[in-house]
């Protein structure tokens, strides 16, 4: 073999696709290392055995998300009894982290389109070599985000115009947080390949065990007990940083043990083709977290510099909330982008389509259900986060309907955006998001602070952001492009 594949792009009114048919070229059989290491053998006949139903996929997601979410709410209660202020500084933490997270969304992106596609395709030898080279690649690029956030942490925490308390406070926090980022890297990124290949419990399993060790972890150093440092909300960081390294550790070495799908390999994985295949498909989706954050931080910073800590503290439970029911957006997302690659790999057009359709209509009939059961007890719900804060409680109840009205858009979102990001079409819901986001979300928060309107018509410009993304979504996956990004001369080989 002689140079790189290259990498082609076909231009379409002005709109540039990735041709990823480097991605499986012929070239890429030649490694015996990976060969050993391969999966099932290699047949289209086993990849349409192999390939899960919707529910198989979901399921296990949910639940991973969901345990997730039951710590992160615990997490909240236990620091809301410190206080506004507290919470308030883990919200603003919370915030910095997903930023320097998003980068590694460019990575999982990739991951998961190019593993989903080979395994659709019976390739399980180069689904092995994309997964190593995701993990490689992300841990570098994680090592470097985290430098960069640890360092200017407290300028990162600066921008959401807390109090001096408040805002020392949460420059601890994103600093722990940052010093464990490589770790938060490795188990997104292994965790994104196992779930591509249809492995969706296996992340359960270790995410069950990262959270079971969390929570006690939270009660030890928050308030300082079992002989460990009363560490406030810097507690609430060391806990999530020690219980997802202990995780990644876990799941490194079975892993390296050839106990996955997906398998460890020691060569053949780095190609200068395929790592631009991931950063290409990838970018648009590091984008668009980018994007996403920049348009959380301003509306957070609408919220902080005109409606004070409590109405900042509210939306921070009220996010918490919201992370219970995007658990199930999280699952269908999964399932969909999977299914969709799947089936791109294989060739299948159809099924891919009717992956999508029905990761939709399920994600909006569970989502829209448990939307309504949040809204029947918003005022609980408020008073059981923190119960002292009378004005935090009613902004908070005021979210939460806000919440309930757009759980049924929030499910367009992730399932028609996850089948698009499955298929490689990771452009355009970059463009959803700068449209809804930045242009919708946070215009009509800024003119609804400006005229001085209450705290619930901020909240409210969320429904108009999703509204807009879900008309654009749905759009698009009508629309069909999103089939073409794999050329129609791919084989498999």
């Amino acid at each position: 073999m002689t140079g790189e594949t290259p990498i082609k792009t076909n231009k379409t009114n002005n709109e540039t696709e990735v041709d990823l048919s480097s991605a499986f070229s012929p070239e890429e059989t030649e490694d015996s290392e990976a060969s050993k290491a391969s999966g099932p053998p290699v047949t289209q006949k086993s990849a349409e055995f192999e390939r899960p139903s919707i529910w198989q996929l979901a399921l296990p997601s949910i639940l991973g998300n969901l345990s997730y979410t039951i710590v992160g709410m615990v997490q909240t209660k236990f620091v809301g009894e410190l206080g506004p202020q507290a919470l308030a500084a883990v919200g603003a933490g919370q915030r910095v982290m997903f930023a320097m997270l998003a980068i590694l969304m460019a990575v999982s992106a990739g991951t998961t389109a190019l593993v989903a596609r080979a395994w659709g395709a019976g390739d399980y030898e180069e689904a092995s070599r994309v997964t190593m080279a995701s993990l490689v690649l992300g841990c570098a690029l994680s090592l470097v985000v985290a430098t960069l956030g640890f360092f200017f942490a407290g300028s990162l925490a600066g921008v959401f115009g807390l109090d001096e308390q408040t805002l020392a406070m949460a420059t601890e926090n994103i600093r722990l947080l940052a010093f464990f980022n490589v770790a938060f890297a490795g188990m997104l990124i292994l965790g994104a390949a196992l779930r591509a290949s249809g492995d969706a419990w296996t992340p359960l399993w270790i995410s069950g065990g990262v959270n079971l060790i969390n929570l006690p972890l939270l009660y030890a150093f928050i308030f300082g007990h079992w002989g460990m440092p009363q560490m406030g909300v810097a507690g609430a960081a060391a806990a999530a940083g020690i219980a997802f390294t202990i995780g990644s550790l876990v799941q490194l070495i079975l892993w390296v043990k050839q106990k996955f799908r997906v398998r460890h390999v020691v060569s053949g994985w780095w190609r200068k083709a395929r790592l631009r295949q991931l950063l290409d498909i990838g970018y648009p989706a590091a984008l668009e977290q980018g994007v996403f954050q920049l348009g959380f931080f301003i509306f957070l910073i609408v919220i902080g510099k005109n409606y004070g800590t409590e109405a900042f503290a509210a939306y921070n439970i009220g996010v918490n909330i919201l992370a219970v029911c995007m658990t199930i957006g999280f699952g269908f997302s999964i399932a969909g982008s999977t299914l969709v690659g799947q089936h791109l790999g294989a060739k299948d057009f159809e099924g891919a389509a009717r992956s999508g359709w029905r990761s939709l209509w399920l994600a909006v009939v569970s989502m829209g259900s448990v939307g309504m059961l949040v809204v029947a007890f918003a005022q609980e719900l408020a008073e059981y986060f923190i119960g002292d804060g009378a004005l935090t409680v009613t902004y908070t109840v005021q979210f939460i309907y806000v919440l309930g009205a757009m759980m049924p858009l929030l499910a367009v979102e992730f399932a028609i955006g996850g089948s698009l990001r499955g298929a490689g079409d990771t452009r355009f819901p970059l463009i959803t998001t700068v449209l809804g986001l930045l242009v919708m979300r946070c215009g009509l928060a800024a003119i609804a602070a400006y005229l001085g309107a209450p705290v619930i018509w901020v909240y409210a410009a969320l429904i108009g952001d999703y509204v807009l993304k879900s008309i654009m979504l749905i759009w698009r996956f009508r629309q069909g492009r999103w089939k073409t990004i794999v050329p129609e001369s791919y084989n498999g080989q």
